[in-house]
């Protein structure tokens, strides 16, 4: 939002009004919709966003936005759809490269999954949240000890990334070293991250 605007809806009536004197402005349909998510208004960012990428149909951020809101209703398939969109109007874009990747993770699809996280790190080496992304993939696939080298590359970079915390948990639970799964759930937690009580109840017994 711009500094100049103390008040959201003062910004959206003002970006409003600009649209309605100039209605294929891209960006700002795309700003309208930014401001509209930060009043959790989904259906009216959404359509924001439409209109975003009915004018500039290579506005990759307006994609990725789209997804996003896929993502806060359960559309997954949506989700993906859009973050293809992005990636194919902007191939070097990270964040829909990481998108694509998370929505593959969560189908199932870890090698799908890394393939989508490898070229988002190609293009942001220090994209903490696809390294993390991948951490879990690796782990889903069952390659722990890449799901380890990857989760400790992403805590050097980021200390209190609770995410890489978790991914080592699980990673050295199923090799059998019990104690420091203990560690990294306790610091995925320390580090505000929601460990599953399942698993949290299975490393009781190894405390």
């Amino acid at each position: 939002m711009k500094a100049r605007y103390e008040d959201l809806d003062e910004y959206i009536a003002d970006l409003r009004a600009e649209i309605a004197q100039s209605e294929n402005c891209a960006n700002h349909h795309y700003n309208l919709g930014l401001a509209l998510l930060s009043k959790r208004d989904f259906v009216a960012a959404e359509e924001s966003f439409l209109n975003a990428v009915r004018n500039s149909p290579r506005l990759a951020e307006a994609y990725v936005q789209l997804g996003g809101i896929c993502l806060q209703r359960g559309d997954l398939e949506g989700c993906l759809r859009y973050n293809e969109e992005a990636a194919q109007s902007r191939p070097k874009f990270p964040v829909a490269w990481s998108n694509i990747g998370f929505v593959h993770l969560q189908r199932g699809e870890p090698e799908k999954a890394i393939a989508a996280l490898k070229k988002a790190l190609k293009w942001q080496p220090d994209f903490i949240q696809a390294m993390a992304t991948m951490g879990a993939a690796f782990y889903m696939e069952g390659d722990y000890e890449a799901c380890i080298n990857i989760s400790n590359e992403a805590i050097k970079k980021e200390p209190s990334f609770g995410p890489a915390y978790n991914n080592l948990a699980l990673a050295y639970f199923e090799l059998g070293d019990f104690a420091k799964s203990v560690k990294f759930a306790d610091l995925a937690m320390e580090n505000g991250f929601e460990v599953r009580p399942e698993f949290l109840k299975e490393l009781e017994a190894h405390r």
